[in-house]
């Protein structure tokens, strides 16, 4: 699953970052794909030679109407007329990629905005963060170094500057405002963190946010210990302090100086060392078996911190009789390549 998801991230980064050589690239790759298909085509068809197979496949897609090498049988005459479709049609692809980034070249202020727009429109389970300023460029990056699709509202044009320099799809617009907010996807995302400066801008986008889209995840971001219930009602399932949060990692850095550093590793990245959600499916084979008899740690050396029951329970450190049923979700720690082979065991249908 994670592979799938580097993989869509690696081509949405590619579509971002260069839009026209990604074009230019697949176009020449499916030419390619053709000229090598036809070949081999004609090779094991009509027993011709490598040669006579390329030259034949360059004089179809060159259109330059020459005449046949040999005589072809209908099933040739078939797949000629397949390689003349695709080739012609690759071309006419490979063409028109040049000519946009001829045209594009020029107007590129004008309508790349258009082009980062279709590309928000085709995403769908992405993260929304509003406001990209101390916090939330430190949440927009992290979501995007896990390898999830992040989109990013902001007004102020030093961080817009920013955003452009960084590759990041963004919309250039208030967050408050319910257009702004329905074009980063609203209504397709997973999760919106409001990170704006102002509760009180907090207050107003949780509860439109909500209103749009009454299934989203909505994580807020204040300053005033009293605003956190006000937030709450608006429709925000977690509400988060970043002085507050900050203040108490100082004093766990403190006292407790080797775990802390323990963990700001593993959150980093820095060791091999993650901890992650692991949902239970119903037909995973986890279902019903006790963590004694699971074989989470013994297959694959993984240590799981809590359960937490569907019914909103937390099992700290789980004991070896503890039940593991459908629908929970395992708070596991572990290696990474570790942690995906569990995954596929206890939600297989995700993987």
């Amino acid at each position: 699953m994670k592979l799938l998801k580097r993989a869509k991230g690696f081509r949405l980064q590619m579509r971002t970052e260069y839009p026209f050589g990604w074009s230019i690239v697949m176009g020449s790759i499916f030419i390619l794909l053709v000229i090598t298909a036809g070949t081999s085509g004609y090779m094991l068809l009509e027993g011709w030679s490598f040669i006579e197979s390329v030259y034949m496949v360059i004089i179809t897609l060159s259109t330059v109407g020459f005449m046949e090498v040999r005589p072809l049988s209908n099933l040739s005459r078939v797949m000629t007329i397949l390689v003349i479709f695709g080739g012609v049609g690759a071309f006419f692809y490979l063409g028109g990629s040049l000519a946009q980034m001829l045209v594009e070249g020029k107007f590129q202020n004008i309508l790349g905005r258009r082009r980062v727009q279709k590309i928000i429109d085709e995403l769908s389970g992405h993260y929304i963060v509003c406001g990209y300023g101390r916090i939330g460029r430190v949440v927009a990056q992290g979501i995007k170094k896990e390898g999830f699709d992040v989109v990013v509202i902001e007004k102020n044009q030093t961080a817009l500057e920013e955003l452009a320099r960084q590759k990041m799809l963004f919309i250039a617009g208030d967050a408050t405002a319910d257009d702004i907010l329905l074009s980063a996807g609203l209504k397709k995302a997973n999760c919106l963190i409001t990170a704006l400066a102002e509760d009180a801008a907090n207050v107003f986008v949780t509860l439109t946010s909500r209103q749009l889209n009454p299934d989203i995840t909505i994580v807020a971001r204040t300053d005033n210990e009293s605003h956190v219930a006000r937030l709450k009602q608006a429709g925000a399932e977690r509400v988060f302090m970043p002085y507050n949060i900050g203040g108490l990692r100082l004093v766990q850095s403190v006292l407790r100086p080797t775990a802390t550093s323990l963990m700001d590793l593993a959150i980093r990245g820095d060791i091999n060392l993650q901890m992650e959600e692991l949902p239970v499916s119903a037909n995973s084979e986890l279902v019903g078996k006790l963590v004694k008899n699971s074989g989470i740690r013994p297959r694959f050396d993984i240590l799981v911190v809590s359960i937490k029951k569907a019914s909103g329970d937390m099992v700290f450190n789980p004991g070896p009789e503890t039940v593991i049923a459908a629908g929970d979700l395992l708070i596991a720690l572990g290696k990474p390549e570790n942690l995906q082979k569990l995954q596929k065991v206890s939600d297989p249908e995700a993987c």
